[in-house]
């Protein structure tokens, strides 16, 4: 077996760990991805002659075989073409396939299982001329390598690895700071609803805040009072969640969080955070002493987001990748944004988001966009307060509050569960005109923070010029740049894409 080292082709000034085995490849994997894998493949690029780890992706293996082909030919792909791009052309690819014994079955079983789906990954990979140096099977607590024909080296019932933070791989990863945070499942489970579906409260509660806010929602006066309610009940959770005692251990600290925020108050924030802007402005509570409860609470909204409801996920799983992102974390950020993906295929958040941590670009580049949008918030707050104390008495603008206004085409639209809608009609939206300037007359007020209360951000409604949901979209991928804005463009619209170019109107973001 060739020696690979455990560092991407960028990196070689970093601390690495070098492997020589089968067994020392298989016990780095969870030291490589920052988790450990269950029921997944995952393929590494490999560069150069030392075998330099590089480029890598993950998914789940399918549970019907004849779509292991159709499976194996788009990880390799993307695997290759993410690599070519970033580093070159890979000189070759490592795979692991890993999936624990079922029921009557044992590792060998499970090796002889997945011995196709190696081969059709071998297949697509000499498509595209990068050769598979190695493609490993691990399963109870054994490994064996599809590509070594040599029984002294790879013995037919596999070789034993050692117990997780035993090997000397382990030891040398700890020296480098590599650290292992659980398996994905684990990871997962955090920021999934329950199995059995939760408490059916939680269920009740949404059905209720949907009756009550989705009618707000839709209009923009309405909207406006919704998002500052939103916003305060956020700020007022947040706060809770921060001055809880610390635990150390996650189901706990999860049921812990769970038992703080109240059925009521957490289907009204998930409800109200459906609504673009305010998702952007709840984003910003994302460093400092108030990431981790932030974090805290997007992940337990995101677990009671239950049943019809499951698509109201995307918005909290989102936040909760940002704000893992932000604080440095990218296993985690990477976890829920695919979530978020899972939970809405289409939201565009969440798939910049996922682009941008996969392309290793810096958070701090979105910190600055919404720090700088925070501070004009202010700015225009004081500047309304100032224009209403000079003139107290303003008389209603023409039009404002009257049919004769609507614009057909400035609508907001608010995503219906999918207990709400149309039998066969997937995010289906309660739609209604938007007055035309009527977020000119919505005068946001600026709410002091208490001791220990996160500041709120508050922003007149109606956003910036040229970024209302008639303006332009900048388009899937694209990064920082010196483009019209010259940032990442995070306030991609949720409601009201334009049905022309893109995926149509029934884009979210």
């Amino acid at each position: 077996m060739s020696e690979h080292t455990n560092t991407t082709p960028t990196d070689s000034d970093e601390p690495g760990v070098t492997v020589r085995t089968h067994t020392e490849l298989a016990d780095a994997l969870p030291y490589l991805l920052g988790f450990q894998p269950d029921e997944s493949l995952v393929l590494v690029a490999v560069h150069g002659s030392r075998g330099r780890f590089g480029g890598r992706v993950t998914v789940g293996i399918p549970t019907d075989p004849a779509d292991w082909a159709v499976v194996a030919d788009a990880v390799t792909d993307a695997l290759v073409t993410g690599s070519t791009r970033r580093h070159g052309l890979p000189d070759g690819i490592v795979a692991f396939l890993c999936r624990e014994p079922g029921p009557g079955e044992n590792g060998t079983t499970v090796m002889e299982y997945l011995r196709p789906l190696a081969q059709h990954l071998r297949l697509a990979a000499g498509a595209r001329d990068v050769p598979v140096v190695d493609a490993l099977c691990l399963s109870d607590h054994r490994c064996w390598s599809y590509c070594c024909p040599d029984p002294a080296c790879c013995p037919p019932e596999g070789s034993a690895q050692k117990p997780p933070g035993t090997s000397a791989v382990a030891a040398a990863a700890a020296y480098a700071g590599m650290t292992v945070r659980g398996s994905l499942r684990a990871m997962q489970r955090r920021l999934l609803p329950p199995d059995d579906g939760g408490d059916p409260k939680w269920a009740t509660a949404l059905d209720t805040a949907c009756c009550n806010l989705l009618p707000r929602l839709v209009d923009e006066r309405e909207a406006a009072e919704v998002a500052e309610e939103t916003l305060t009940t956020t700020a007022d959770l947040i706060t809770r969640l921060h001055r809880l005692p610390r635990v150390k251990d996650p189901k706990a600290a999860d049921a812990c969080d769970d038992r703080a925020i109240g059925t009521e108050e957490a289907a009204a924030v998930i409800v109200g955070l459906q609504d673009r802007e305010t998702r952007d402005r709840a984003a910003e509570w994302m460093e400092g002493p108030l990431a981790p409860p932030a974090l805290r609470l997007w992940r337990a909204l995101a677990r009671r987001c239950t049943g019809a409801y499951d698509e109201y996920a995307a918005a909290p799983l989102a936040l909760a990748g940002w704000v893992a992102w932000s604080s440095g974390d990218r296993t985690e950020a990477r976890v829920a944004l695919a979530l978020a993906l899972r939970a809405d295929p289409d939201y565009l958040f969440a798939l910049l988001l996922h682009h941008a941590c996969d392309e290793g670009l810096a958070a701090e580049s979105i910190r600055r966009v919404l720090r700088r949008a925070g501070k004009d918030r202010g700015r225009e707050a004081v500047a309304r307060g100032a224009r209403v104390a000079e003139t107290p008495d303003v008389p209603e603008r023409a039009g404002g509050g009257g049919s004769g206004g609507m614009s057909p085409s400035r609508r907001r639209t608010v995503p219906l569960p999918s207990a709400l809608r149309r039998p066969g009609s997937r995010g289906g939206k309660a739609v209604v005109p938007r007055p035309f300037g009527a977020g000119d007359q919505s005068a946001g007020t600026v709410r002091p923070g208490g001791a220990g209360r996160p500041p709120l951000p508050v922003r007149q409604r109606g956003g910036r010029p040229g970024t209302g949901p008639g303006g332009p979209r900048a388009p899937y991928g694209a990064g920082p740049g010196r483009g019209p804005s010259g940032q990442l463009p995070l306030r991609s619209s949720r409601h009201g894409r334009r049905a022309s170019g893109g995926r149509g109107p029934k884009g979210r973001g």
